[in-house]
């Protein structure tokens, strides 16, 4: 049991390790999305910006062509061609509309050609920002799949033992769980103006067993940030993806204020959540090769709360 206790020691070390990586590559994960669909946008604008300045080169090529073979001479036949002065005032008129479009037409090119090359620029900035959110990720990646692989080698042969010791520290969580004893408190602040959604429990316990599974948003497997960003879903609410942007998406609501629906957070900076479900308690995803499960609330990274 010494050797257990020496181990889960170091597994949870590599637990936390994870997590923060995890919630890096959460984070990586959108916004190299936002990135991507910025891009498609601004690739739009290059396509309908150089369609828009073929019109208008087709425009002014027949204009000047048209030019060409009247020549200079040309307006002025069309001029004393008139035999009355209304002829001469409407030909007169049209005329200057004929220009007048074409100054247009110049002016617009110019302001066109700025937006095309505005437009090529930020799908330029884009690709080179979605590649370095690319790179972020695979690092994250390598670095979860690393601690993963050793928190497996650690665990072989003791399984058994540390999972002991967890059921013990879980049991004493949870004794201590309703006096709220032990952890951060997590900030004083103003009682919340909204009402809590506490009908959202229901929803959230019925994933209750899914597999913990990194990067995972759902509908059967979750990391901690997906599980509550994805039951929030269910009932029409929005909110962030990454949990360190989880705890700003509404009210911050103190410890003894805490009710059932309200998102509990955890280190510092912030790396795990879960939602809180009365009595000390929470449901959360809590890490890999766990499963979505009820757990004691406050524990010594508590770092605060909020109601969405």
């Amino acid at each position: 049991m010494a050797q257990a206790a020496r181990v889960k020691a170091e597994v949870d070390a590599l637990d936390t390790r994870a997590e923060y990586a995890s919630e890096r590559y959460n984070g990586a994960h959108e916004k190299h999305d936002r990135l991507i669909s910025e891009q498609k946008k601004a690739k739009a604008r290059v396509v309908k910006a150089e369609n828009r300045i073929g019109d208008l080169q087709s425009h002014l090529n027949t204009r000047a062509n048209d030019m060409y073979r009247t020549g200079q001479l040309g307006v002025v036949e069309v001029l004393l061609g008139a035999k009355t002065f209304e002829q001469f005032a409407a030909t007169w008129d049209v005329l200057k509309e004929l220009n007048q479009d074409d100054a247009n037409a110049t002016s617009e090119m110019k302001v066109v050609r700025a937006e095309a090359k505005s437009a090529h620029a930020e799908v330029s900035a884009k690709e080179k920002a979605a590649a370095k959110q690319q790179a972020v990720m695979l690092s994250n990646k390598k670095q979860i799949e690393s601690d993963l692989a050793k928190k497996k080698a650690k665990l072989a042969g003791i399984e058994a033992e540390v999972r002991i010791l967890q059921a013990r520290e879980e049991a004493a969580r949870a004794a201590r769980a309703s006096s709220y004893s032990g952890g951060g408190d997590g900030g004083n602040f103003p009682p919340p103006q909204r009402a809590p959604r506490s009908e959202i429990i229901s929803v959230a316990r019925k994933y209750l067993g899914a597999r913990y599974v990194w990067g995972a948003t759902g509908p059967n497997t979750f990391d901690c940030s997906g599980f509550t960003s994805y039951v929030y879903r269910q009932v029409g609410v929005s909110i962030p993806r990454v949990s360190r942007d989880q705890i700003n998406a509404g009210e911050r609501v103190s410890r003894k204020d805490l009710a059932p629906g309200d998102l509990v957070f955890f280190g510092s900076p912030i790396h795990h959540v879960g939602m809180y479900i009365g009595g000390g308690m929470m449901i959360h995803a809590p890490s890999s090769g766990d499963v979505v499960k009820i757990s004691p609330a406050f524990r010594s990274n508590y770092s605060g709360a909020c109601r969405p």
